[in-house]
Protein backbone atom coordinates (compact mmCIF):
# COMPACT_ATOMS: atom_id res chain seq x y z
CA UNK A 1 0.00 0.00 0.00
CA UNK A 2 3.10 2.95 0.76
CA UNK A 3 3.94 1.80 -2.40
CA UNK A 4 0.93 3.36 -4.61
CA UNK A 5 -1.16 6.51 -4.43
CA UNK A 6 -4.84 6.16 -3.07
CA UNK A 7 -7.57 8.02 -4.35
CA UNK A 8 -8.49 9.19 -0.70
CA UNK A 9 -7.41 9.13 3.05
CA UNK A 10 -9.92 9.28 5.65
CA UNK A 11 -8.90 10.63 8.81
CA UNK A 12 -11.07 9.78 11.48
CA UNK A 13 -13.45 6.73 12.18
CA UNK A 14 -16.87 8.61 13.85
CA UNK A 15 -19.81 8.69 12.48
CA UNK A 16 -18.25 11.15 9.58
CA UNK A 17 -15.67 9.22 8.82
CA UNK A 18 -17.57 6.07 8.38
CA UNK A 19 -19.95 8.01 6.31
CA UNK A 20 -17.66 9.18 3.70
CA UNK A 21 -16.28 5.97 3.55
CA UNK A 22 -19.08 4.44 2.77
CA UNK A 23 -19.90 6.93 -0.08
CA UNK A 24 -16.07 6.14 -1.31
CA UNK A 25 -16.86 2.49 -1.77
CA UNK A 26 -19.81 2.81 -3.41
CA UNK A 27 -17.63 5.37 -5.83
CA UNK A 28 -15.15 2.23 -6.37
CA UNK A 29 -12.58 4.89 -5.02
CA UNK A 30 -9.45 3.13 -3.31
CA UNK A 31 -9.35 4.44 0.29
CA UNK A 32 -8.55 3.80 3.56
CA UNK A 33 -9.91 5.68 6.88
CA UNK A 34 -7.41 5.67 9.69
CA UNK A 35 -8.45 5.91 13.23
CA UNK A 36 -6.22 6.73 16.36
CA UNK A 37 -7.78 4.37 18.24
CA UNK A 38 -11.04 2.30 17.98
CA UNK A 39 -14.12 3.17 15.89
CA UNK A 40 -16.06 5.53 18.00
CA UNK A 41 -13.33 6.98 20.15
CA UNK A 42 -14.93 9.67 21.84
CA UNK A 43 -17.91 7.84 22.89
CA UNK A 44 -15.87 4.86 24.09
CA UNK A 45 -13.88 7.52 26.12
CA UNK A 46 -15.45 10.67 26.88
CA UNK A 47 -18.69 10.13 28.09
CA UNK A 48 -20.68 9.53 31.36
CA UNK A 49 -22.05 6.55 32.24
CA UNK A 50 -25.78 8.10 31.99
CA UNK A 51 -25.29 9.65 28.97
CA UNK A 52 -27.52 9.40 26.27
CA UNK A 53 -27.83 10.95 22.50
CA UNK A 54 -30.18 13.90 22.76
CA UNK A 55 -32.09 13.05 19.10
CA UNK A 56 -33.75 10.62 18.62
CA UNK A 57 -32.81 6.77 16.98
CA UNK A 58 -34.99 7.20 14.15
CA UNK A 59 -32.62 10.51 12.73
CA UNK A 60 -29.55 8.84 13.77
CA UNK A 61 -28.83 6.55 10.33
CA UNK A 62 -26.11 6.50 8.49
CA UNK A 63 -25.85 6.57 4.38
CA UNK A 64 -26.85 2.65 2.96
CA UNK A 65 -29.23 1.98 6.21
CA UNK A 66 -32.86 1.68 6.96
CA UNK A 67 -34.02 1.47 10.61
CA UNK A 68 -31.43 -0.67 12.44
CA UNK A 69 -33.38 0.44 16.05
CA UNK A 70 -35.85 -1.96 17.65
CA UNK A 71 -36.91 1.85 19.56
CA UNK A 72 -36.85 4.24 16.59
CA UNK A 73 -38.20 7.02 19.10
CA UNK A 74 -35.64 5.96 21.96
CA UNK A 75 -32.16 7.50 22.68
CA UNK A 76 -29.15 5.66 22.34
CA UNK A 77 -26.76 5.15 25.24
CA UNK A 78 -23.12 5.75 24.59
CA UNK A 79 -22.74 1.98 24.59
CA UNK A 80 -25.34 1.32 22.40
CA UNK A 81 -23.85 3.82 19.56
CA UNK A 82 -20.34 2.39 19.81
CA UNK A 83 -22.01 -1.46 18.99
CA UNK A 84 -23.93 1.06 16.00
CA UNK A 85 -20.74 2.73 14.55
CA UNK A 86 -19.02 -1.06 14.79
CA UNK A 87 -21.60 -2.77 13.37
CA UNK A 88 -22.15 -0.43 10.36
CA UNK A 89 -18.19 -0.85 9.44
CA UNK A 90 -18.71 -4.46 9.38
CA UNK A 91 -22.20 -4.58 7.47
CA UNK A 92 -20.24 -2.59 4.77
CA UNK A 93 -16.88 -3.78 5.05
CA UNK A 94 -15.62 -0.41 5.18
CA UNK A 95 -11.18 -0.24 4.99
CA UNK A 96 -10.81 1.05 8.65
CA UNK A 97 -7.07 0.79 10.31
CA UNK A 98 -7.89 1.40 14.08
CA UNK A 99 -4.80 1.93 15.90
CA UNK A 100 -3.62 4.17 13.35
CA UNK A 101 -2.80 7.60 14.61
CA UNK A 102 -1.86 10.77 11.65
CA UNK A 103 0.89 12.22 12.55
CA UNK A 104 0.93 14.74 9.62
CA UNK A 105 -0.66 15.82 6.35
CA UNK A 106 1.69 17.47 4.01
CA UNK A 107 1.63 18.72 0.34
CA UNK A 108 4.71 16.95 -1.67
CA UNK A 109 6.19 19.48 -3.79
CA UNK A 110 5.79 19.28 -7.54
CA UNK A 111 3.08 17.14 -6.91
CA UNK A 112 -0.93 17.25 -6.26
CA UNK A 113 -0.32 14.58 -4.13
CA UNK A 114 -0.52 14.26 0.13
CA UNK A 115 1.76 12.57 2.25
CA UNK A 116 0.71 11.10 5.45
CA UNK A 117 2.51 10.64 8.32
CA UNK A 118 1.14 8.01 10.98
CA UNK A 119 1.70 6.08 14.03
CA UNK A 120 1.14 2.34 13.17
CA UNK A 121 2.14 -0.57 15.11
CA UNK A 122 4.57 1.06 16.93
CA UNK A 123 6.42 2.63 13.97
CA UNK A 124 5.96 5.20 11.41
CA UNK A 125 4.65 4.73 8.66
CA UNK A 126 4.51 6.88 4.74
CA UNK A 127 1.10 6.57 2.26
CA UNK A 128 0.70 9.08 -0.34
CA UNK A 129 -2.96 9.99 -1.55
CA UNK A 130 -4.67 11.83 -4.33
CA UNK A 131 -7.06 13.08 -1.57
CA UNK A 132 -7.99 13.69 2.07
CA UNK A 133 -11.21 13.67 4.21
CA UNK A 134 -10.61 15.13 7.42
CA UNK A 135 -13.27 13.68 9.44
CA UNK A 136 -11.23 13.89 12.90
CA UNK A 137 -13.83 16.27 14.56
CA UNK A 138 -14.09 19.31 16.45
CA UNK A 139 -14.19 18.42 19.78
CA UNK A 140 -11.36 16.24 21.12
CA UNK A 141 -9.12 19.27 22.84
CA UNK A 142 -10.66 19.96 26.71
CA UNK A 143 -11.52 23.62 26.69
CA UNK A 144 -11.11 24.54 30.30
CA UNK A 145 -10.32 28.39 31.35
CA UNK A 146 -6.77 28.98 32.59
CA UNK A 147 -7.93 30.34 35.78
CA UNK A 148 -8.89 26.90 36.54
CA UNK A 149 -5.27 26.16 38.12
CA UNK A 150 -5.81 29.05 40.43
CA UNK A 151 -8.03 26.52 42.28
CA UNK A 152 -7.12 24.76 45.46
CA UNK A 153 -5.92 21.20 44.68
CA UNK A 154 -7.89 20.25 47.28
CA UNK A 155 -11.00 20.78 44.81
CA UNK A 156 -11.23 18.00 42.52
CA UNK A 157 -11.58 19.36 38.84
CA UNK A 158 -13.18 17.20 36.04
CA UNK A 159 -14.03 18.21 32.57
CA UNK A 160 -17.10 16.90 30.55
CA UNK A 161 -15.01 13.90 29.33
CA UNK A 162 -13.73 12.88 32.60
CA UNK A 163 -16.69 12.72 34.63
CA UNK A 164 -18.51 9.36 35.06
CA UNK A 165 -20.89 9.27 38.10
CA UNK A 166 -21.08 11.03 41.78
CA UNK A 167 -20.50 8.00 43.33
CA UNK A 168 -16.49 8.64 41.70
CA UNK A 169 -16.43 12.26 43.14
CA UNK A 170 -16.02 12.95 46.88
CA UNK A 171 -18.53 13.76 49.24
CA UNK A 172 -19.28 17.15 49.16
CA UNK A 173 -21.55 19.88 46.65
CA UNK A 174 -20.75 19.92 42.99
CA UNK A 175 -19.84 23.10 41.02
CA UNK A 176 -21.03 22.51 37.73
CA UNK A 177 -19.67 25.41 35.08
CA UNK A 178 -21.50 25.40 31.94
CA UNK A 179 -25.59 25.50 31.43
CA UNK A 180 -25.79 23.93 27.82
CA UNK A 181 -26.53 20.11 26.57
CA UNK A 182 -23.78 18.30 28.50
CA UNK A 183 -24.29 20.50 31.64
CA UNK A 184 -27.99 20.28 32.56
CA UNK A 185 -27.48 16.51 31.70
CA UNK A 186 -24.54 15.80 34.39
CA UNK A 187 -26.69 18.19 36.74
CA UNK A 188 -29.75 16.27 36.46
CA UNK A 189 -27.58 13.26 36.23
CA UNK A 190 -26.02 14.81 40.04
CA UNK A 191 -29.36 15.71 41.64
CA UNK A 192 -30.51 12.55 41.26
CA UNK A 193 -28.24 10.76 43.25
CA UNK A 194 -28.89 13.47 46.17
CA UNK A 195 -25.94 15.74 45.44
CA UNK A 196 -25.66 19.37 45.96
CA UNK A 197 -25.86 20.96 42.57
CA UNK A 198 -24.73 24.91 41.83
CA UNK A 199 -24.85 25.50 38.13
CA UNK A 200 -22.63 29.05 36.62
CA UNK A 201 -24.42 29.55 33.47
CA UNK A 202 -24.12 30.91 30.30
CA UNK A 203 -26.55 32.00 27.20
CA UNK A 204 -28.14 28.57 26.02
CA UNK A 205 -31.29 28.36 24.45
CA UNK A 206 -33.97 25.95 25.16
CA UNK A 207 -36.42 23.59 23.60
CA UNK A 208 -38.77 21.83 25.08
CA UNK A 209 -38.80 17.97 24.60
CA UNK A 210 -41.91 16.90 23.12
CA UNK A 211 -44.48 19.13 21.82
CA UNK A 212 -47.95 18.81 19.81
CA UNK A 213 -47.78 14.89 20.21
CA UNK A 214 -44.19 15.44 18.50
CA UNK A 215 -40.60 15.08 19.33
CA UNK A 216 -39.45 18.45 18.58
CA UNK A 217 -36.75 17.08 16.22
CA UNK A 218 -39.89 15.87 14.26
CA UNK A 219 -40.76 19.55 14.44
CA UNK A 220 -37.76 21.00 13.75
CA UNK A 221 -37.39 18.92 10.22
CA UNK A 222 -40.78 19.49 9.23
CA UNK A 223 -40.22 23.27 9.66
CA UNK A 224 -36.79 23.27 8.18
CA UNK A 225 -34.99 24.81 11.26
CA UNK A 226 -32.03 22.22 10.30
CA UNK A 227 -31.85 22.89 6.56
CA UNK A 228 -30.82 26.60 7.26
CA UNK A 229 -27.45 26.99 4.90
CA UNK A 230 -24.18 28.34 6.16
CA UNK A 231 -24.13 30.81 3.40
CA UNK A 232 -27.39 32.30 3.86
CA UNK A 233 -26.46 32.98 7.75
CA UNK A 234 -26.05 37.03 8.21
CA UNK A 235 -25.58 36.77 12.21
CA UNK A 236 -22.03 35.34 13.03
CA UNK A 237 -23.15 34.78 16.61
CA UNK A 238 -25.63 31.95 14.66
CA UNK A 239 -22.87 29.80 13.85
CA UNK A 240 -21.05 29.72 17.32
CA UNK A 241 -24.37 29.05 19.55
CA UNK A 242 -24.61 26.27 21.93
CA UNK A 243 -26.87 23.45 21.33
CA UNK A 244 -30.22 24.14 23.12
CA UNK A 245 -31.09 22.49 26.59
CA UNK A 246 -32.85 19.26 25.99
CA UNK A 247 -32.61 16.30 28.14
CA UNK A 248 -32.75 12.35 26.71
CA UNK A 249 -33.78 11.14 30.40
CA UNK A 250 -37.29 8.90 30.57
CA UNK A 251 -38.75 6.42 28.03
CA UNK A 252 -39.15 9.17 25.65
CA UNK A 253 -37.45 11.76 27.28
CA UNK A 254 -38.46 15.08 29.01
CA UNK A 255 -38.09 18.51 28.97
CA UNK A 256 -35.14 20.66 30.89
CA UNK A 257 -34.50 24.40 31.56
CA UNK A 258 -33.00 25.89 34.65
CA UNK A 259 -36.43 26.39 36.43
CA UNK A 260 -36.76 22.70 36.89
CA UNK A 261 -33.14 22.11 38.17
CA UNK A 262 -33.72 24.95 40.45
CA UNK A 263 -36.83 23.15 42.04
CA UNK A 264 -34.63 19.89 42.24
CA UNK A 265 -32.89 21.88 44.24
CA UNK A 266 -30.38 23.50 41.90
CA UNK A 267 -28.56 26.60 42.52
CA UNK A 268 -27.96 28.51 39.67
CA UNK A 269 -25.69 31.66 39.15
CA UNK A 270 -24.39 33.25 36.73
CA UNK A 271 -21.28 33.42 34.58
CA UNK A 272 -17.83 32.37 35.73
CA UNK A 273 -15.28 35.14 34.79
CA UNK A 274 -12.54 34.49 37.21
CA UNK A 275 -11.30 32.16 40.43
CA UNK A 276 -8.84 32.00 43.04
CA UNK A 277 -7.58 29.26 45.08
CA UNK A 278 -11.43 28.95 47.25
CA UNK A 279 -13.23 31.64 45.63
CA UNK A 280 -14.90 31.55 42.51
CA UNK A 281 -15.84 35.05 41.01
CA UNK A 282 -19.60 35.28 38.72
CA UNK A 283 -21.19 37.63 37.07
CA UNK A 284 -24.72 38.79 37.91
CA UNK A 285 -26.34 37.22 34.34
CA UNK A 286 -28.13 34.60 35.72
CA UNK A 287 -31.74 36.17 35.30
CA UNK A 288 -31.01 37.10 31.69
CA UNK A 289 -30.22 33.27 31.13
CA UNK A 290 -33.36 32.39 32.55
CA UNK A 291 -35.10 34.88 30.15
CA UNK A 292 -32.91 33.94 27.22
CA UNK A 293 -34.11 30.23 27.54
CA UNK A 294 -37.75 30.91 28.43
CA UNK A 295 -37.69 33.49 25.13
CA UNK A 296 -36.01 30.92 22.59
CA UNK A 297 -38.32 27.89 23.48
CA UNK A 298 -41.37 30.05 22.88
CA UNK A 299 -40.00 31.38 19.72
CA UNK A 300 -39.43 27.64 18.89
CA UNK A 301 -43.42 27.00 19.51
CA UNK A 302 -44.46 29.96 18.25
CA UNK A 303 -42.58 28.89 14.58
CA UNK A 304 -43.99 25.07 15.59
CA UNK A 305 -47.55 26.79 15.69
CA UNK A 306 -47.35 28.61 12.74
CA UNK A 307 -45.99 25.93 10.66
CA UNK A 308 -49.01 23.55 11.78
CA UNK A 309 -51.61 26.30 10.93
CA UNK A 310 -50.37 27.29 7.41
CA UNK A 311 -49.93 23.40 6.26
CA UNK A 312 -53.39 22.67 7.75
CA UNK A 313 -52.51 20.25 9.95
CA UNK A 314 -54.57 18.49 12.80
CA UNK A 315 -52.10 18.62 15.74
CA UNK A 316 -52.92 18.06 19.15
CA UNK A 317 -53.40 21.39 21.63
CA UNK A 318 -50.01 21.80 23.56
CA UNK A 319 -49.67 19.25 26.38
CA UNK A 320 -49.19 20.40 30.00
CA UNK A 321 -44.96 20.90 30.48
CA UNK A 322 -44.30 22.30 33.81
CA UNK A 323 -40.56 22.11 33.34
CA UNK A 324 -41.06 24.29 30.09
CA UNK A 325 -43.19 26.85 32.11
CA UNK A 326 -41.64 30.04 31.49
CA UNK A 327 -40.10 31.49 35.08
CA UNK A 328 -41.76 34.95 34.54
CA UNK A 329 -40.26 36.68 37.75
CA UNK A 330 -36.59 35.21 37.37
CA UNK A 331 -37.23 33.63 40.96
CA UNK A 332 -34.90 30.90 39.96
CA UNK A 333 -31.72 32.67 39.65
CA UNK A 334 -29.33 33.81 42.70
CA UNK A 335 -27.82 36.79 42.58
CA UNK A 336 -24.74 35.24 44.46
CA UNK A 337 -21.35 36.82 42.18
CA UNK A 338 -19.04 35.16 44.80
CA UNK A 339 -18.84 31.83 45.93
CA UNK A 340 -16.33 30.47 48.16
CA UNK A 341 -16.12 26.86 47.82
CA UNK A 342 -15.30 25.94 51.17
CA UNK A 343 -18.17 27.41 52.83
CA UNK A 344 -20.50 26.05 50.35
CA UNK A 345 -18.93 22.62 51.13
CA UNK A 346 -17.94 22.49 47.20
CA UNK A 347 -15.41 19.69 46.76
CA UNK A 348 -16.15 18.86 42.98
CA UNK A 349 -15.79 21.35 39.49
CA UNK A 350 -17.05 19.88 36.39
CA UNK A 351 -16.00 21.96 33.60
CA UNK A 352 -18.41 21.47 31.10
CA UNK A 353 -17.01 23.95 28.73
CA UNK A 354 -16.87 22.22 25.73
CA UNK A 355 -13.77 21.31 23.34
CA UNK A 356 -11.88 22.70 20.81
CA UNK A 357 -10.63 20.42 17.64
CA UNK A 358 -6.87 19.51 17.52
CA UNK A 359 -6.17 19.52 13.78
CA UNK A 360 -1.78 20.21 14.81
CA UNK A 361 -1.23 17.55 12.15
CA UNK A 362 -2.44 19.42 8.94
CA UNK A 363 0.89 21.27 8.01
CA UNK A 364 -0.58 22.74 5.51
CA UNK A 365 -1.69 26.65 5.21
CA UNK A 366 -5.94 25.82 6.12
CA UNK A 367 -6.24 27.85 9.14
CA UNK A 368 -7.56 31.35 9.81
CA UNK A 369 -6.35 33.36 12.90
CA UNK A 370 -8.02 31.52 15.20
CA UNK A 371 -6.73 28.06 14.31
CA UNK A 372 -9.89 27.14 12.92
CA UNK A 373 -10.32 25.16 9.39
CA UNK A 374 -10.93 27.90 6.11
CA UNK A 375 -13.67 25.87 4.34
CA UNK A 376 -16.54 26.67 1.80
CA UNK A 377 -19.10 23.71 2.40
CA UNK A 378 -16.38 21.65 3.23
CA UNK A 379 -14.06 22.52 0.29
CA UNK A 380 -10.62 23.91 1.54
CA UNK A 381 -8.85 26.02 -0.66
CA UNK A 382 -6.05 23.28 -1.22
CA UNK A 383 -7.28 21.31 -3.32
CA UNK A 384 -7.89 17.84 -2.77
CA UNK A 385 -8.53 18.72 0.81
CA UNK A 386 -12.14 18.54 2.79
CA UNK A 387 -13.34 18.60 5.95
CA UNK A 388 -16.56 16.27 6.93
CA UNK A 389 -18.16 16.19 10.74
CA UNK A 390 -17.60 20.01 11.59
CA UNK A 391 -21.14 22.43 12.99
CA UNK A 392 -22.53 24.23 10.43
CA UNK A 393 -20.28 23.03 7.68
CA UNK A 394 -22.99 23.66 4.71
CA UNK A 395 -26.18 23.42 6.89
CA UNK A 396 -27.29 23.49 10.59
CA UNK A 397 -27.82 20.20 10.94
CA UNK A 398 -24.18 19.21 9.94
CA UNK A 399 -23.44 19.60 13.30
CA UNK A 400 -25.18 16.84 14.63
CA UNK A 401 -25.59 13.04 13.39
CA UNK A 402 -28.81 14.19 11.11
CA UNK A 403 -26.80 16.02 8.80
CA UNK A 404 -24.18 13.66 8.10
CA UNK A 405 -25.86 11.77 5.18
CA UNK A 406 -26.11 14.79 3.09
CA UNK A 407 -22.97 16.14 3.81
CA UNK A 408 -21.07 13.09 3.10
CA UNK A 409 -22.75 12.35 -0.06
CA UNK A 410 -21.96 15.99 -1.65
CA UNK A 411 -18.10 15.62 -0.21
CA UNK A 412 -17.99 12.33 -1.82
CA UNK A 413 -19.24 13.14 -5.28
CA UNK A 414 -17.36 16.71 -5.48
CA UNK A 415 -14.28 13.73 -4.56
CA UNK A 416 -15.53 11.80 -7.25
CA UNK A 417 -15.38 14.91 -9.59
CA UNK A 418 -12.00 16.13 -8.55
CA UNK A 419 -10.48 12.56 -9.21
CA UNK A 420 -11.87 12.82 -12.87
CA UNK A 421 -9.69 15.73 -13.10
CA UNK A 422 -6.37 14.11 -11.61
CA UNK A 423 -6.35 11.37 -13.62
Amino acid sequence: MNASTLDVIVIGAGHAGLSISYHLKKLHLNHVVFEKDRIGYTWRNERWNSFKLNTPNKINLLPGQGNVFSDPEGFCSASDFISFLEGYSRTFQLPVIENCKVLSVESIPDSKDFSVYVSQNDSERNYRSKQIVVASGAQNIKNIPSFAKNISHEILQLHTSEYRNASLLPDGAVLIVGSAQSGIQIAEDLINMGRKVFISTSQVSRVPRRYRGKDITDWLILTGFFDVRTIDVTDPQMITMKQPQVSTFGIRGHTISLQSLARNGAIILGKTEFADATTVFLQPDSESHIRYADESSKKVKEMINEYIQKSQLNSPQPEEDPADKPDETTASASTITTLNLIENKITSIIWTTGFTGDFSYLKLPVFNGNGIPKHHGGISDIEGLYFLGLPWLRKRKSGIILGIREDSEFLAETILAYSGEVT
